[in-house]
């Protein structure tokens, strides 16, 4: 039998490892499949791991059979090296793949299609976290690998640590803010103060968390605006987290109405409007007339609600209501501004005046006494002070030594 040339050896060895690594990642596939019919991780596993496995898989088997089969010479080193730096990038997106696959089972277990979904919110929030960090370890990982595989970087290594001091420094000063929101998503994170779809109230604007970073948060809004806001902020300024505990929620409808109001119809009114909407969680249902000042008096409803939503449209559907209600069944509570006229020219059989003395002029004055500059003899003489001619006195004569006058 002919001997075969080197390149077509190293041709046939690598064919013979891609089918290798064909008929392997076959029999896996297979394996997991059938074990999935009776549990879901391995479908889960499949679809995360099944490219990158099938690349570093093929990787390895075909720089197995180049190292068997290349000759020695001087692109051996070359081609040698693009395999190690090929096969470092595969197993780096191979154990990412399998981190995010276990997160995604333990996550598994928290559904967040339930009522109560506060623990599981939390630990998607926490999860999603551990996987951008994960993601960033192993990359840092991965190029330190690649960087090491290289001749001459030792040195650089040395050269690097010996001036750490001074980079350092400057690292530090640079990425101060970049830092400090890494831990402040760190510290929202595992601090349970916020997490993924919390309803939170945020420079004023009310909204949901849609999204946690490493150094950002997204904030939903009602509107279907996103409000972008660094994670320092979280930590730094007060904020309202509406679903901290619980989503149920109270809230208040207010009406400034007529002294005629009869708060014992509106309360009967009231009752009537909750039994009829599913949007009432039958918890609390409270009217009350909060205020009677300035011809107002003001009734104030407490009704509560499963969410914030929830609450929003059960506000608005009771104030709808009650103003309905008012107009049709209660005009005279709505509220009114009363104007009593007098006329100047009544009868004097229905407004009898009195003989009144000619009350005094003053000019400038208050009704009783002297004003502080006029009005009496003291007052003039004090305004006079600042207002009339000031006399200057009379200058004395200066003797000079001889005792004449200068």
């Amino acid at each position: 039998m002919p001997e075969l040339s080197p390149l077509l050896e190293v041709a046939v060895a690598v064919v013979a490892a891609v089918a290798a690594a064909i008929v392997i990642t076959a029999v896996a596939a297979l394996a997991l499949r059938l074990a999935g019919r009776r549990k879901a991780w391995p479908k889960v596993l499949v679809a995360r791991a099944r490219i990158p496995f099938r690349i570093t898989l093929t990787v390895a088997l075909v720089w197995i059979a180049v190292e068997l089969t290349l000759p020695d010479g001087d692109w051996r080193f070359v081609v040698t090296l693009g395999f190690r730096v090929a096969f470092i990038i595969s197993v780096a997106w191979l154990i990412g793949a399998a981190a995010i696959f276990l997160e995604d089972l333990g996550l598994g277990r928290y559904r967040l299609d339930v009522p109560d979904n506060r623990v599981a919110r939390r630990m998607q929030t926490q999860m999603a976290l551990l996987r951008r960090l994960t993601v960033v370890v192993v990359v840092i990982l991965a190029l330190g690998a690649i960087l090491l595989s290289f001749p001459g970087v030792e040195a650089l290594g040395a050269s690097i640590l010996a001036s750490a001091g001074l980079l350092s420094i400057v690292a530090g000063l640079a990425a101060q803010s970049s830092l400090a929101n890494v831990f402040a998503g760190i510290q929202l994170a595992f601090s349970d103060a916020i997490r993924i779809d919390d309803v939170v109230v945020v420079e004023e604007e009310w909204g949901r968390i849609e999204e946690i970073t490493l150094t950002y948060i997204v904030v939903h809004l009602w509107d279907d605006r996103r409000l972008v806001l660094p994670s320092t902020w979280f930590t730094t300024n007060p904020f309202q987290n509406w679903t901290r505990r619980t989503s149920e929620l109270l809230g208040a409808v207010e009406f400034d109405l007529d002294w005629t109001v009869s708060p014992d119809r509106i309360r009967e009114e009231l009752t009537r409007i909750l039994a009829g909407t599913e949007l009432w969680d039958g918890r609390v249902s409270v009217l009350q007339v909060t205020d009677a000042v300035g011809g107002y008096v003001r009734v104030r409803i407490l009704v509560t609600a499963v969410d914030a939503p929830t609450l929003f449209d059960l506000r608005c559907l009771v104030r709808e209501e009650i103003v309905a209600w008012l107009t049709r069944e209660s005009p005279e509570s709505v509220p009114r501004d009363r104007v009593q006229l007098s006329r100047p020219d009544a009868p004097a059989d229905r407004h009898p005046v009195t003989a009144q003395p000619e009350p005094t002029k003053h000019t400038g004055t208050t009704a009783r006494g002297g004003g502080l500059f006029t009005g009496d003899e003291d007052a003039k003489a004090r305004a006079g002070n600042f207002t009339g001619t000031i006399s200057l006195p009379a200058e004395e004569p200066d003797e000079g030594s001889d005792g004449r006058t200068a």
